[in-house]
């Protein structure tokens, strides 16, 4: 079905592949319109509750495909109506309701590295190059970086990044937030994590906090979250997933919760928020 990713679905865990391990991975209009598909596909797939993004080879991605040479980042579009591709992307990862977790298995560099700031965990290899090299391009930060970047690391050190345009040791990049783990591999550990989150928790309690830990983040007071927090578990205590998770908790046995991720009421108002 697609040219540029592969897809494995495997016990609730859907596997992304950027699958052009003879470009390094690099990134393509193709790749945006694809895996912008197979995220919003899988958001409304029951049977995916946690979605991996790794790279096929030895690379994650090397950036955007720079085969056109210089004008690789013209457009005949007008200014108002020109849309930055890695920016729709991070949009569609931040409106997912499934946890997403990035396997940097190589090289991340550009658009390779920026896609991956919307996502929930990133692992990463150790040593492997990463960095925001765009002023080493002539280019500015994209993918909506100027939001999430900052957010994950602070203000003066995605900067310095973004200035400067280096490689980031990954251990750097470790001690500052940009990553959660080092890992010889990432998608083994990626792997882990996804099935600890398949096997014990339930499918709403996730859909609900992805939403509310992510769009907290431009709130103005906790008063915001605390009406958010109240609705769900207002809806939460009377339906199943509650009971199950309590029961299985005194009998101490594994749960089996038995509530979908679509089964969960729409709590947070996409259009108003983005608006605020």
């Amino acid at each position: 079905m697609y040219k540029t990713i592969l897809t494995e679905l495997h016990n609730g865990i859907l596997t992304i592949f950027l699958d052009r391990p003879e470009k390094m991975n690099a990134y393509t209009e193709q790749m945006k319109d694809e895996l912008m598909d197979c995220y919003q596909k899988a958001d409304e797939n029951d049977n995916v509750r946690v979605i991996i993004v790794t790279g096929e080879g030895k690379a994650f991605c090397a950036g955007m495909d720079l085969s056109e040479g210089g004008a690789t980042f013209a457009s005949d579009e007008g200014m108002e109506n020109y849309r930055d591709g890695g920016g729709q992307i991070s949009l569609v990862v931040y409106n997912l309701k499934k946890p997403i977790i990035a396997a940097i298995n190589g090289p991340a560099v550009g658009i390779g590295l920026t896609q991956t700031l919307p996502m929930d965990i990133r692992i990463v290899k150790p040593d492997v190059k990463i960095g925001f090299v765009f002023a080493r391009r002539g280019i500015g930060p994209e993918a909506a970086s100027g939001w999430f970047l900052p957010r994950l690391v602070g203000i003066g050190k995605a900067l310095e990044w973004v200035y400067t345009g280096r490689y980031i040791p990954t251990q750097e990049a470790l001690g500052a937030g940009l990553v959660q783990y080092e890992h010889e591999q990432p998608l083994e550990k990626a792997l882990e994590i996804a099935k600890d989150i398949v096997d014990n928790t339930a499918a709403t309690s996730n859909s609900f906090a992805r939403q509310l830990i992510w769009k907290m983040q431009g709130t103005k007071h906790p008063y915001t979250s605390h009406l958010k927090e109240s609705a769900f578990l207002y809806w939460a205590g009377k339906n199943a997933d509650a009971e199950e998770g309590i029961q299985s908790f005194l009998e101490k046995r594994k749960p089996e919760f038995p509530l979908k991720s679509s089964d969960l009421p729409p709590l947070f108002n996409e259009q108003k928020e983005a608006s605020e």
